[in-house]
């Protein structure tokens, strides 16, 4: 009989909607129920494309005598982290501060005041390596609930008044009365010695940053690609060129349908982790695009398009948005048994790769993309890879390998697609499309930005520009959205008008970014994860380090920095600066976990530089200098293109950055300006580069 999980929307929750065990989602009912029962609560937190939340699953939560232990015993809840992420936040920093690491599934126990006393993540059915087993943890924490509850309410009382005394790891500075100071922006120092941390921990052979596991260092990459533009640094823009191309040779990266995987198994990029997240692929389809718009590379111009070509293919909904991720397990194909293995779907074995394409074709990919008899994968299969620089096969023979071999995995038991849509991701997604399309003339990948920020708009955001954080098939969830929400569709929306020429998306952002101000800031400047009206947990969550993706407060710092840009609006402009103020003490110490914030400051510290370019939006020159500024590396450029005034009386124009512009004798123009001061116009392209290039 299914459980209480049967009328959500997450796919995650609805995963385990006909568990035996008798879960709850997240809500004061099951809190209240804890309390009339007199149990703990477990609170299961996991995602729907997390191989280890399979695994325990299949393990623990599908058996039927660890499920009436369960319901006999405790209160269970299942909350799905990227529907609830400040949930996730909040016990993820109560399991790492108790265990030193985290991760999910994440399993922590709960006292009927949602208190925290016990942790974990994964746990096994049966104790292997040095583990206990699952039902073991059970059977403990159960006596210890009942023999020692005054203790455990000590413990829990003492984890939550240890979290609400923290503060953040880089310290607010303080005023002479002794009050909080407001942060200071960052110097030109600061990304100066940030880089110097990075190049320590750069992987010089294989590409990346540190060891095994690695993950795709998108926001370190935006951060090297802005540091070159802006100080022409060869160093910054050898490590992102390296990281690119090993990350775009290895595994990872799924050399027939596009896109990346979550991360490498191992250093050398070989071995993925298969499972395939939208935030992940949006990024890094920027990047690549970026850095073909800096280097020129044929290689990034392939993957930016490829990885384009698969969100719109694979992760895009009936209703024009994003999917969250594909599952990194599927069905093994052939195998009848319906057992779901990771990878099943990506990997090839040299007889595989004979019965699809012949012996002589066969053994040519199998050179090309690495498969080998012995295997780099389980049971001698191989993840393709490209791992000679030289091509093996020319041009036309790899298009018609790769389409045969791509037709022929479609063939295959698909993995599991989310189909949730999340706010801040379809921001990513769309600020990532619409670029992609600007620069490489592919209307259709900026047609599938403008659909999806038009369901942003229609289904995520209601009239007080506040945001949902979900939908599920065309209806929003009932979750608020929290800051890395309101600051990525803001990111989002302003690419989207600085490509199409539409102001509105301008005002969009305008209106999200007065709602960070408003809800989400304290009188510092500081920013929360979660707005000042949000449902209170035991903290309120405030973490302004990358991880994943951009943190909210970082991601808000470059929406605000560049809303400013558009409007000239210094109230945005100050709270961008505020918030880039972490960067000072984060930048130096720890500076792949404020990549983000450090991109944005090269934003600031370069400007941003403002181009307006003013004419008939169906004349050819106009697209020649909007095209030529959009193609600028300037950090943080921002973009404006509309119609020239009619002189009219009282004529508004959709963006203030374009209010006053004119033609020059009568063709279209381009203005260069900082903080709204701009240089000569001018109607030639040529110029246009030559201004946009100088290096600050």
């Amino acid at each position: 009989m299914p459980n209480r999980l049967a009328h959500e929307t997450s796919p995650y929750l609805l995963q385990h909607a006909e568990n035996p065990v008798d879960w709850w989602p997240w809500s004061p009912e099951a809190f209240d129920e804890a309390r009339r029962r007199g149990v703990p609560v477990l609170l299961s937190v996991g995602y729907s494309s997390c191989h280890w939340c399979h695994v325990m699953a299949h393990e623990s939560f599908e058996d039927g005598p660890t499920a009436g232990f369960l319901n006999e015993h405790f209160v269970s809840v299942k909350v799905d982290r990227e529907e609830r992420p400040d949930i996730d936040a909040v016990y993820m920093e109560a399991v790492q501060a108790a265990t030193g690491q985290g991760g999910w599934p994440m399993t922590v126990f709960l006292t009927p005041e949602a208190e925290p006393f016990y942790f974990g993540t994964y746990f096994p059915p049966a104790p292997k390596h040095g583990m206990p087993s699952f039902r073991q943890v059970l059977e403990g924490v159960k006596v210890a609930w009942t023999d020692r509850r005054e203790e455990v309410g000590e413990v829990a009382g003492r984890i939550v008044r240890d979290l609400s005394e923290r503060t953040l790891a880089f310290g607010v500075p303080t005023s002479e009365d002794g009050g909080p100071a407001a942060p200071q922006p960052p110097t030109v120092e600061d990304p100066h010695r940030a880089l110097m941390g990075l190049t320590r921990d750069f992987d010089a052979v294989r590409g990346g940053f540190g060891g095994a596991p690695k993950f795709p260092p998108s926001m370190t990459l935006e951060f090297l690609l802005r540091h070159q533009a802006r100080t022409g640094s060869a160093a910054a823009l050898q490590m992102a060129e390296a990281t690119c191309e090993a990350m775009a040779r290895g595994g990872i990266y799924d050399q027939l349908g596009g896109g990346f995987a979550r991360y490498s198994v191992d250093a050398s990029w070989v071995v993925p982790h298969f499972e395939k997240m939208l935030y992940d692929n949006a990024l890094l389809c920027r990047v690549y695009a970026h850095l073909w718009r800096a280097t020129g590379s044929e290689l990034a111009r392939r993957v930016a398009l490829e990885t384009a070509d698969f969100l719109v293919r694979e992760m895009r909904t009936e209703q024009g948005g994003f999917a969250s991720a594909l599952d990194a397990d599927s069905a093994v194909p052939g195998d009848g048994s319906g057992k779901h293995v990771e990878g099943a779907y990506y990997v090839w074995t040299p007889a595989q790769l004979r019965e699809v394409l012949g012996e002589q074709d066969a053994a040519l990919a199998a050179a090309h993309f690495g498969v080998t008899e012995d295997g780099t994968f389980e049971e001698g299969a191989s993840v393709l890879q490209l791992p000679d620089t030289e091509q093996l096969m020319e041009a036309g023979k790899i298009a018609s390998v790769r389409a045969r071999l791509l037709a022929a995995r479609e063939e295959r038991p698909r993995p599991g697609r989310d189909d949730k849509v999340v706010a801040a991701w379809n921001g990513l997604a769309i600020a990532a499309l619409a670029e992609t399309g600007a620069y490489f003339d592919r209307p259709d990948l900026v047609q599938a930005a403008t659909d999806a920020a038009d369901l942003l708009v229609r289904t995520h955001m209601d009239w007080h520009a506040r945001l949902f954080r979900t939908s599920l098939d065309g209806v929003a969830g009932s979750h608020a959205g929290v800051l890395e929400d309101y600051a990525d569709v803001a990111e989002g929306f302003l690419a989207l008008s600085g490509v199409t020429g539409e102001g509105v998306w301008v005002d969009f952002a305008g209106l999200l970014l007065d709602t960070v101000l408003v809800h989400f800031t304290a009188p510092n400047g500081t920013l929360y994860d979660t707005a000042d009206d949000a449902e209170a947990l035991i903290r309120r969550p405030q973490d302004p380090t990358d991880n994943a993706t951009p943190s909210g407060w970082t991601a808000a710092a470059g929406a605000l920095l560049s809303y400013a840009a558009y409007t000239g609006s210094s109230p945005h402009r100050e709270a961008a600066e505020r918030a880039l103020g972490v960067v000072r003490v984060l930048g130096p110490k720890a500076p792949r976990f404020i990549s983000w914030g450090l991109a944005v400051t090269e934003a600031l510290l370069d400007g941003p530089r403002e181009v307006a370019v003013v004419g008939p939006h169906d004349h050819p020159a106009t697209g020649e200098l909007h095209r030529t500024a959009l193609l600028s590396t300037a950090p943080g450029l921002v973009v404006a293109v509309g119609e020239p005034p009619s002189g009219a009386e009282g004529e508004q124009v959709e963006v203030p950055l374009l209010a006053g512009r004119s033609l020059v004798d009568a063709r279209p123009a381009a203005y260069v300006c900082r903080h709204f001061t701009c240089d000569a116009p001018t109607a030639d392209p040529k110029t246009l580069e030559e201004q946009l290039t100088g290096q600050q």
